[in-house]
Parts: C-alpha cells; structure tokens; sequence
C-alpha cells in the first residue's frame, strides 16, 4: 500500500556498531558494503559509506566501527552519543558476550543517555552448535523486556552471507520509521499519542462527517498519502481484511474509526511501520508524533515585549462552534470528559497541568460555561501562542492558522492614544502574605470564601470574562505574585512588559500588611519608571470586614495623593463585597495613560529633565537671538560699506 519515502528530508543515518571484542563487528560491516566475506579484517575499520541507492528509503547510511579496548572508552562514548541508531554484537558461538549484553553494553547505553534505537545482531550464526537448538525469541525475549530501547534482535553469518544486508535495513528503519512512538511491543496496542493522530487523520478525511470513510474518501486519502488510487478489488480487499477480524470496522457506509485504527496496528504488527509513518507526515506529524515546526506560523506572533497575542474573531467563533457540538445537551457546561474529547486528536489534553488547571471557573457541576472555555484559549493564546495555535490546527481549524490570532498594539503607543484596544488584559496582583491575593483570584473564579489560610508558593493565574456597561465582555487574566517572587521577577528588565494593570492586595485590619504592600507599590513604580514598562496601579484594601487599623485612611490618603493614584478600594472576599472590583481593575486597563504612580525618585528625575530642557530653550533662544544680531549686523557693515 506505501512507497518508500525520504522522511522529514532526512540526509543521513550514521550507525554505531558496538559490542565485545571478537564478536565480528568489523566483518559484518565489511561484508555489508563488499557484498562478500573478506579475506582479511583490520582491527578497526574507518567510517563506512553504504550509498543512498542501498535501500529503498534512498538515505545513505554511514556505518561506525568502534574498539572496545579499555583505552578506547572515551572515544567509544563520543561515538554512541552522536549515533542514529545503535548496532550492539554479540557471537553466536560465545554464550558469553550475549550476557554481556545485559550486564554491560545496554546498562552502558543508558548511563551514557543513549536513546536511540537499537539493534542486538547475533553474528557467526554458521559457527553456533547446532546441538543445542534454542530459538533467538526464547534468549533475547527476557532482555527485551529489561531494555525497551531495543528495536529489533536478528541472527547472522558474514562467512556464509546469511541476513547482512538486514542488519543495517533494520537499523536505517529503526530510525526513519521508528516502532516506539507508534506502538506499545508490551500490550501490543497503539500508543494513545498514535491513535490520537490517527483520529485526527479520518476525521480529516471524512469529509462528509458520516463517522466513515466511503470508497471515494479512502481513494482520497491514498493518492494524498501515497500518489496512487487504490482499484475497486482492493478497497473491498482492504475492508475484507478489516471484517474478518473486526465486525465493527466497517459498516455500510465504509471504514470506521475502529477500523482505520485496526488497520494501521495490523502495519506495524507486520513490520511495515513505513506506511502508518507515511500517513502521519504527509499530514504534518514529525517523529514525536507533534506537529512539524514549519506548520507553525511563528513569525505571524513575533512580537515586542509589551505586546500581546489575542484569538482574532474568526478563531473565537470557532471555538464557539467547537463548544456547541461538544455539549450535547446545550446546558452551557462542558463537562471534563467533554474537554478531554475536545482534544481527543490533539497528543495530550491541554488543561490538566499548571497554568492552565483550574484557572477557568467551573460551573456548579464541575465543568466549563462557554466563557470559561474561551477563558482558558484567551489565556493559552497569552502565555504561549503556538500552543494555542498547534492545539488550534489539531482540533480542526479550517482556516490559515495565522488568521486565527493577533498581535495587539505596544502599549506605550496605547498610551499617547489615551486608550488600549485589547481584549485580554493582564493584571499582576501583588501583596504581602495573607493579605487576601488569593481570596481575591478564588472570589473571580466564583469560589466560595474559606477562613482556611494555604500560603501560595508559586505564581497562580484566573481569568475569566468581565462584563462591562453596554454588554462589552473583556477577558481579564489574574496572576498572582508570591510575596517572596517579587525580588526575582522584578530582577528581569521586561518583568513589567507584559503587565497591562498592577493591583497591590494588603490586609485593610492590619498596619505592617498596609506598609509592606506600599513598599511593593513603591518597588514595583520605580521599576516601572527605570525600564519604561510604567503600569497603571491600584490599592486593594482587603478583608474590609474587619476593623481598619489606626491612622488607615490618613496612612491611604497620603501616600494615594504622594503617587498620584486612586484610593485604596475596599473590599470583603468574606461577605462577597467586591466593590465593582474586577470591573475597575479592567476600566483602568483600558486607560493606559491614568492611574500610574510616581515615586520620589522618579519625579526627581521628571523635574530634573524638565530643568534640562528648559535650560537647553533658554540656550537656543540665546543662540538664535545671536545668529538674529549677526546677521542684523552684517547687514548693517555692508550698506555702510556700499554707501561710502
């Protein structure tokens, strides 16, 4: 069904052959590329060329010998290291080095980090006693088991010509058409990362989404895959094979899902890994079974550090689309198998880990309302574009990739426009220990309000959908700083760049909490006016259930005036009183130009620049009064000089 192909335009394999002295390693190499047994061998042979017209795959193979004297280990080490693929030997007729195998060779593999494919050649195969018959599957089966990087085992003579020219087909295929991404040898089943390609591949191809693959559709996808179509008598062939193992491959519109599947395991079952590898790279897999770099638009998201990347509108009705026909229901709730089926053709669900783990808000039945769904891409697309763009391609964007997202306009230009245009903004929260940072996220997320204290260690996102008057939603994305975070990341000159708003969180009852937020306020402002990356600020006056500590609103007041930034907002995660907080945090997003603070040191400098300049107009003025007064003058000397 496949023809060999060149992958990934691969320009060469090179592989190392190792193993015990006097195993034949050199002979077998020779005999490979003389096509006969050599009369005499040398030690150790230079680097061997097999042209690329050797094998079908038409990639030329460089062989390696190596020496496995005790003074020769460092060089041996460098070669495995820079091998493709790895051939270890072992003498048929000497039960030893096979047993040196496991307790040397595949144990030295590993603590070099070797991980390539590898093939254990049982050489002198014509030298072994034939009285004590014992099959290659019966000896190397308890070591394959042990060493599951290794690819394949195969016995061989140089002397009588038997399976040489294998020996190095094996290792070339082991890596252009690798058997472990593909496969499970243990449970002889598809890797989960391999189906999920594969489902992406049919749904692909069943263009009319009848859940099978018709005789035109399966032609289709031949002649994409393999430049040929396929004759009527082996479509029936093929679907023949598939239902004579498998009722429910075919059904009486074509092929299955289940059958496809089947279909490409019986492949690789049979040794021909080529033709499900074919199939994954014409539609754009590489070897980790991931998307190719190259159908990733990088330069599509290239941009400055004070710019941000957003879904464009074609790509959010897309993913509205996705959402209505994952929840079958219609009940605004796409439950965690749901979103695990969303990503069923991507190679691993995307939301289980950190950032992205219960940064959305769930509904009361544990899953995701459409402006949670679109949250979690808002703050996909944010944080990591080509992700979002590679899960985007996975889950059957039809369009561009490109036009599914957009650069935003750099913020110091938002600035002199006295307006940002964004969609998704960013707010760092800021705040001392147990000041409320994280009852102010969880109160986003709509969680309720726990008087258990958890000290957060590591930085934490929410983000959610905030309505503004007139029904305008912009997404805001919350990301909390530990107070002990705060020195590494300010040490980064672009920390701020991607900060549309700062909030600065203190426990309103409590007075040190209040002096170290403003010294956070004051740190964060003056790394702001230092690098560039200014950012509109506001004081967040939590756990305002509580009693105010002595002097807070002649404490707020001043330093609010002194830095030229709204009072503290007062708000109780406890009794649900948040003060249009979200609301205020995105309205003084929008205004770039407003809110942000100034330090002492900062307008020091301002009124510093000011007296520069004011000092460099007064000397242009002068100057230009003195060009003015010369020139007057000359003016002058020459009439006087012409009337005389």
């Amino acid at each position: 069904m496949a023809k060999s192909s060149n992958p990934e335009g691969k320009t060469g394999v090179r592989i190392v052959v190792a193993g015990d002295r006097g195993t034949g390693k050199s002979s077998l190499i020779v005999t490979a590329a003389a096509e006969s047994f050599p009369t005499n061998v040398p030690r150790l042979l230079p680097p061997t060329r097999l042209p690329e017209d050797f094998y079908p795959d038409r990639v030329p193979i460089t062989i390696i010998d190596t020496s496995s004297n005790p003074e020769d280990r460092g060089k041996l080490a460098e070669e495995l290291k820079r091998a493709d693929a790895v051939v270890l030997t072992y003498a048929c007729d000497q039960p030893e080095t096979l047993n040196r195998l496991r307790t040397f060779w595949l144990p030295e593999l590993r603590q070099l980090e070797v991980k390539v494919p590898v093939i254990v050649v049982g050489c002198k195969l014509d030298l072994r006693d034939d009285q004590q018959p014992v099959s290659l599957e019966q000896v190397m089966s308890p070591i394959m088991q042990q060493f599951r990087e290794i690819e394949t085992c195969i016995e061989c003579s140089a002397y009588k010509l038997i399976q040489i020219p294998e020996v190095f087909y094996y290792a070339q295929k082991a890596v252009l058409h690798p058997t472990g991404p593909l496969f499970d040898q243990e449970s002889q089943t598809l890797k989960p990362r391999c189906v999920r390609a594969l489902k992406r591949i049919f749904i692909h191809c069943d263009h009319d989404r009848d859940g099978a693959l018709s005789d035109a559709e399966l032609n289709d996808f031949q002649v994409k895959c393999f430049g040929s179509p396929l004759q009527p008598s082996e479509i029936v062939g093929v679907k023949r094979v598939v239902q004579d193992k498998l009722v429910e491959g075919v059904n009486q519109r074509g092929l299955t899902l289940t059958g496809f599947l089947f279909l490409h395991a019986l492949f690789i079952e049979k040794g021909r890994l080529e033709t499900t590898w074919t199939v994954l790279r014409k539609f754009g897999y590489n070897n980790d079974i991931k998307l190719s770099d190259d159908l990733i638009p990088y330069s599509s998201f290239r941009r400055a550090p004070d710019q941000s990347v957003e879904l464009t509108n074609e790509a959010i009705e897309f993913l509205k689309g996705v959402y209505e026909m994952f929840d079958n229901d219609y009940d605004n709730n796409l439950r965690p198998i749901d979103i695990e089926d969303v990503f069923s053709t991507a190679p691993e669900s995307q939301w289980n880990d950190a950032p992205y783990k219960d940064a959305a808000e769930k509904t009361a039945l544990g899953g995701l309302s459409l402006d949670a769904f679109l949250s979690e891409w808002a703050l996909m697309t944010f944080l990591d574009p080509a992700r979002s763009l590679e899960n985007l391609i996975y889950i059957g964007y039809p369009s561009d990739p490109s036009s599914a997202i957009r650069v935003t306009r750099k913020r110091n230009l938002d600035r002199k426009k006295q307006q940002s245009e964004r969609n998704v903004f960013q707010c760092f929260v800021f705040g001392p220990t147990n000041a409320g940072k994280s009852a102010l996220l969880n109160s986003f997320l709509g969680r309720p309000y726990s008087d258990l204290y958890s000290p957060t260690t590591d930085e934490r996102y929410a983000v959610n959908v905030v309505e503004l008057p007139g029904g305008i939603k912009k997404t805001l994305v919350l990301r909390e700083i530990p107070e002990d975070g705060v020195a590494i990341l300010l040490s980064s000159k672009e920390s701020l760049a991607a900060c549309d708003i700062a909030v600065f969180v203190h426990d309103s009852s409590d007075e040190s909490s209040w002096k170290r937020a403003t010294e956070l306020l004051v740190d964060v402002a003056g790394h702001g006016e230092d690098t560039g990356y200014e950012v509109p600020c506001l004081i967040v006056a939590a756990k305002d259930d509580l009693d105010s500590f002595p002097m807070a609103i002649q404490d707020s007041t001043r330093v609010s005036q002194d830095m030229g930034i709204e009072a503290p907002i007062p708000i109780s995660s406890k009794l649900s009183d948040f003060n249009n907080i979200f609301r205020r945090i995105v309205n003084a997003a929008e205004h770039p130009h407003l809110s942000i603070p100034e330090t002492e040191a900062g307008r020091s400098r301002k009124q510093y620049h000011r007296l520069i300049n004011r000092s460099l107009m007064f000397v242009s003025v002068g100057a230009a009064v003195a060009i003015v007064g010369l020139a007057a003058y000359r003016v002058y000397a020459a009439r006087k000089n012409a009337s005389s």
